[in-house]
């Protein structure tokens, strides 16, 4: 699959998703297999006013390459300028935020809120387009609300204002991650543009990502909470001969989340790695035997050798 000028092994991505997609996590799904994986979503204006913070979190380390660095802000001048910057980045491609349904973002008007304002959102892809040496792609929900579905509309802007893909989760912004995504809303934006389109929302397994496919048309499929705990369904979905990677030995889940856990730790400290490994863990244990009890002493544990010690419960 090419973006732009960017040739890609394949046509399964790991979605951005903040608080989630750091470099250890996307390291761990590009092993799996995953074609391009996604910076969690970094402000633009932070970037800008030389946050230390957001500028790590843009960070890409050649290992995890080909990678997209996420960035969301509604300054177009300001995107720009950040996106100048990100020229030097390891990253190949800049993808534009416009489908984050956080309060917090969109009161500002970012994310999803921009699909709100039409030529504000074209504006800002033209702007980035013409700062980027690196091709620029958009991801968009289906709207804002079951009254308001312009996802169509806005690929068609972001398309004419430069952007050479686009992402489209099948759900409004008022769903949040709810209810079951519209796939069919993927069909009708491949019909309506010439750049490519990757598919996201209710990926959760390879017949899932098949179906997708084949039912909308588009030419690669995003997963998001689908890779949660579940890093292996990279190569479930690519490996279409093999035994599925959903069944998964508890000894080898075992040994995933404590090089997760010593990758974090080495990454930013114990102190800081473990508490961030607490929901992976709930995600990796995730219906095995004495799960519920190993996620409760988890989430109270402190140490990595704590965490180690605990989770042994499960063989």
């Amino acid at each position: 699959m090419k973006v732009g000028n960017i040739a890609l092994e394949n046509n399964v991505f790991l979605a951005p998703m903040a608080g989630i997609t750091d470099a250890v996590f996307r390291l761990i799904c590009k092993e799996q297999g995953a074609g391009l994986v996604y910076t969690e979503m970094v402000s633009a204006k932070a970037i800008y006013y030389n946050d230390e913070k957001s500028i790590k979190l843009a960070k890409v380390d050649v290992c995890e390459e080909p990678a997209a660095i996420q960035i969301f802000g509604s300054d177009p001048v300001i995107m720009a300028n950040v996106a100048d910057r990100l020229n030097s980045s390891n990253a190949c491609i800049i993808d534009i935020n416009m489908g984050c349904p956080t309060p917090k973002i969109t009161k500002n008007g970012e994310g999803s809120a921009l699909m709100l304002e039409p030529q504000l959102a074209g504006k800002i892809v033209k702007e980035v387009s013409a700062a980027s040496v690196k091709p620029v792609t958009v991801k968009i929900r289906k709207g804002w609300d079951d009254e308001r579905v312009n996802a169509v509309e806005i690929a068609k802007i972001a398309e004419e204002n430069g952007a050479k893909a686009i992402t489209v989760h099948g759900r409004t912004r008022e769903q949040f991650y709810s209810g079951k995504a519209d796939w069919d809303i993927i069909k009708k934006v491949k019909k309506a543009v010439a750049i490519p389109v990757i598919g996201n929302g209710d990926v959760f397994s390879r017949k899932n990502a098949e179906s997708l496919l084949i039912e909308t048309g588009c030419d690669g499929v995003m997963v998001g909470r689908g890779a949660q705990g579940n890093p292996w369904i990279f190569k479930d979905i690519l490996n279409k001969d093999e035994e599925s990677a959903a069944d998964i030995k508890v000894s080898e889940r075992l040994s995933m989340i404590k090089r997760h856990m010593d990758m974090l730790v080495e990454l930013k400290g114990e102190h800081t790695g473990v508490r961030e490994m607490r929901k992976h863990i709930a995600w990796y244990i995730k219906g095995l035997r004495n799960s519920a009890s190993v996620k409760d002493k988890v989430f109270h544990a402190t140490s990595r050798e704590e965490i180690v010690d605990i989770i042994s419960e499960l063989l």
